[in-house]
């Protein structure tokens, strides 16, 4: 139970991976309180993480039910398919917005409710892709980029506390569940061979799986991570090592 009586916070809380948080924080009995754009099963709270007034209320009704935050994950995300020739600027801030100005929010507002744990962590879920560059993600590679340094930055920060508090980065390859999306930007539309073609440049062979990726998020979450701070956490089948 790696998260016995710890509240952790997790947007995003309705997509696959969010989903997979929320039961992995729940299966090491922690409080999971899961936020998304639209309330319902497994989502606690509405919660649009571009606005700052949406942080506040949420960080409100935390700390009147729990009166600390021993876990943030910020987990929602958008991704974008396009080149620079393709990606048009309000393309461009609309995935800026999400993924990086979400992340922002998140770390600021929620750290006087952190600042009351006694092992605070911030998981801030990136990508490969903000490891690696891709042609057709432009912006999403950006943000996801923006993500990893920004983590090391409230690391630091965090770092000058007693209690410490954490914050790393995680960052997925393509998930089960996520890789039409991923690559076409359309759920619907996921052509019939491309499962064989991204599993065939992975030295695992294979998608990674959301269990996985919510339990690398554990392991950083937990206080087996006591030392681990300003990181990436990488889970991907060894794609970014070659």
């Amino acid at each position: 139970m790696l998260l016995k009586d710890r509240v952790v916070l997790i947007t995003g809380a309705r997509g696959a991976l969010g989903q997979a948080l929320v039961a992995a924080v729940r299966a090491e009995g922690g409080t999971a309180f899961g936020t998304d754009l639209t309330a319902g099963a497994g989502v606690e709270m509405a919660h649009d993480v571009c606005s700052e007034a949406s942080w506040t209320a949420v960080c409100a009704e935390l700390g009147r039910r729990h009166g600390r935050l021993d876990g943030l994950v910020n987990n929602a995300g958008l991704i974008h398919v396009g080149s620079i020739e393709a990606t048009t600027l309000e393309d461009f801030q609309r995935i800026m917005a999400v993924n990086v100005d979400g992340v922002f929010l998140g770390c600021k507002m929620a750290w006087p409710l952190l600042r009351k744990s006694d092992a605070a962590s911030i998981v801030n879920v990136s990508s490969t892709g903000g490891l690696v560059g891709s042609a057709n993600h432009v912006a999403y590679v950006a943000s996801k980029g923006a993500v990893r340094l920004m983590s090391k930055s409230v690391a630091l920060h965090g770092a000058s506390f007693d209690p410490p508090i954490r914050c790393n980065s995680l960052h997925p390859s393509l998930m089960a569940g996520h890789m039409a999306q991923v690559l076409s930007g359309n759920p619907d539309n996921a052509a019939a061979g491309i499962q064989e073609i991204v599993t065939s440049r992975n030295p695992m062979r294979r998608l990674a799986l959301t269990s996985e990726v919510a339990n690398a998020a554990i392991f950083l979450l937990s206080s087996m991570a006591g030392f681990v701070t300003g990181s990436e956490m990488v889970c991907d089948g060894g794609s970014t090592a070659q």
